[in-house]
């Protein structure tokens, strides 16, 4: 059957923005880039509150996030933030940059294409010497070797006295990568997530 102007017209559009939807840039995004991305489904709302609970957002000047893909986090972080603050979001992948730029308007995001192993230059780049939180959903034990231990130093570094490294993984090995830069860990479990969620909170004394 041969679909007329119109129909075909509206199968076009129903493609495009299937395309262009958060699930559908998230599977490609972990099809493209399998190690890069922790997980094929979102984390879940119940781990995002348990994950941010602890910020101190009153005197959260600068949050950082490491691979926010379609921004699962961006607007539940922007919810919380100072008017005054900065969401600086960082990814590998130019598709899930390019995503959170056009979905988000707020003046506070500042999403960038890069490695989280070069946080500090990205930092600096932009005016910042010190991050309050960063927040991480990478899955350090399939990063190509030496990412993860760089990714672990740099963010240490990064972060102001007091602040925290807040990371989310689907493995406990998580904690080899963060505990030999972070004396305090406190850590917790999720499991109203898929797969559940491991939680770390290591902060900088």
């Amino acid at each position: 059957m041969t679909l007329s102007a119109d129909q075909a017209r509206r199968e076009r559009a129903f493609i495009r923005r299937a395309g262009e939807g958060p699930l559908w840039q998230f599977l490609r995004g972990f099809i493209k880039h399998p190690v890069m991305v922790g997980s094929v489904i979102p984390t879940s709302k119940v781990v995002i509150d348990k994950m941010l609970a602890p910020v101190d957002w009153t005197n959260c000047k600068l949050f950082v996030e490491y691979g926010p893909g379609v921004g699962t986090f961006t607007q539940h972080v922007l919810d919380r933030l100072a008017p005054d603050a900065t969401l600086l979001t960082i990814d590998t992948n130019p598709d899930f940059t390019d995503y959170l730029n056009g979905k988000f308007t707020d003046s506070r995001l500042q999403a960038v294409t890069g490695s989280a192993a070069n946080v500090r230059k990205i930092m600096a780049d932009r005016g910042f010497d010190a991050a309050d939180y960063i927040l991480s959903g990478l899955p350090f034990s399939t990063l190509p070797a030496g990412v993860g231990p760089r990714i672990a130093e740099q963010t240490e570094a990064a972060l102001r006295p007091g602040g925290a490294f807040l990371v989310y993984q689907f493995s406990p090995k998580v904690r080899d990568f963060i505990a030999p830069h972070f004396e305090r860990i406190d850590k917790g479990f999720e499991w109203i997530n898929i797969p559940p969620a491991t939680l770390f909170w290591a902060w900088k004394d």
